[in-house]
């Protein structure tokens, strides 16, 4: 049953048949067509009818944390509460009143189990400084209203999630970078077998996974070349484009959708077609949301099936 309360919000709850923990899946929809919403939509959101406070709740859907933290809270008559994580293929138990089920324990859902045949995955790449996950982040944004489960999975420690990119304009570039350094992370023995793992994971359900990964080239990426299928080069130097082809495409036999020569002028120059198509365009700067050439953009909606 579907219940939206806001117009921008809409909480669908289902009862998928389980043989073990019996529970609902409460499922988000950000409805409005830019997919935004506003803290104050809280005041006025309620919870669908029926909700069964005797089993747990999976709570699923692309949103704000603050409004999973939200719904966790208004959840907690509930024997018990999970968020659904698509990288472990469930619902992570977040709270509990129940000996049903314990904090931490991944509840599986349904329709989490693997499907026949891998999406494709996107290994963005390229020297540091080009764009990447600015690029990435703008990819992203632009198939994510016709194409919602698109997921762009951040395989670095450099602290520039998607939130860096989606602070407001007032941002400073040096209180973007400031904000970068203060969640910047460091490489640990499991960091990209970890990040393998989850991008496998994740191409069992989603259509298209994008990966955005830092600059270098580095014999322990080696799992993310294992889980990819395709890579796309950006680049503000040209020199530093064969070194990336030889690691993605001749280490990882990935295939190459695409080469941008990232440059500082809003222009875009195709300069071939084949075998990848290679462009000059920008500038691919944070902060300044830059829109993604229509033929880059054709390139990786060919990868969901998308007829351009």
């Amino acid at each position: 049953m579907a219940f939206e309360f806001p117009s921008s919000i809409q909480l669908r709850l289902s009862s998928p048949p389980t043989e073990v923990l019996r529970y609902q899946v409460l499922s988000i929809e950000l409805a409005s067509s830019d997919r935004l919403i506003e803290p104050q939509d809280l005041a006025t959101l309620t919870l669908p009818p029926g909700i069964d406070t005797t089993g747990g709740v999976v709570i699923t859907g692309r949103a704000p944390i603050w409004l999973y933290a939200h719904l966790v809270h208004e959840l907690h008559p509930t024997a018990w509460v999970a968020c659904y994580d698509p990288r472990l293929g469930g619902g992570v138990v977040v709270s509990t009143h129940s000996r049903q089920a314990h904090i931490g324990q991944v509840v599986p859902l349904p329709q989490a189990q693997p499907s026949p045949r891998l999406g494709p995955a996107l290994l963005v790449v390229g020297p540091p400084d080009s764009g990447k996950s600015v690029l990435s982040h703008a990819l992203f944004t632009a198939l994510l209203p016709q194409h919602p489960e698109v997921f762009l999975q951040r395989a670095n420690w450099d602290g520039e999630g998607n939130w860096i990119s989606e602070l407001p304009d007032s941002a400073t570039p040096e209180q973007r970078e400031a904000f970068k350094l203060a969640y910047k992370g460091g490489l640990s023995d499991r960091f990209f077998g970890h990040h393998g793992q989850a991008i496998l994971q994740l191409r069992r359900q989603k259509p298209l996974v994008l990966v955005d990964v830092g600059g270098k080239v580095q014999p322990t990426k080696a799992p993310l070349l294992e889980a990819c299928s395709h890579y796309v080069v950006i680049s503000s130097q040209r020199d530093r484009v064969e070194e990336w082809h030889e690691f993605c495409r001749d280490r990882g036999n990935l295939k190459c959708l695409a080469v941008i020569h990232s440059t500082l002028e809003a222009d875009v120059q195709i300069h071939r077609w084949q075998p990848y198509l290679e462009i000059s365009c920008g500038p691919w700067v944070l902060g300044q949301s830059p829109r993604v050439p229509g033929v880059l953009l054709e390139q990786v909606q060919a990868l969901l099936g998308v007829q351009p």
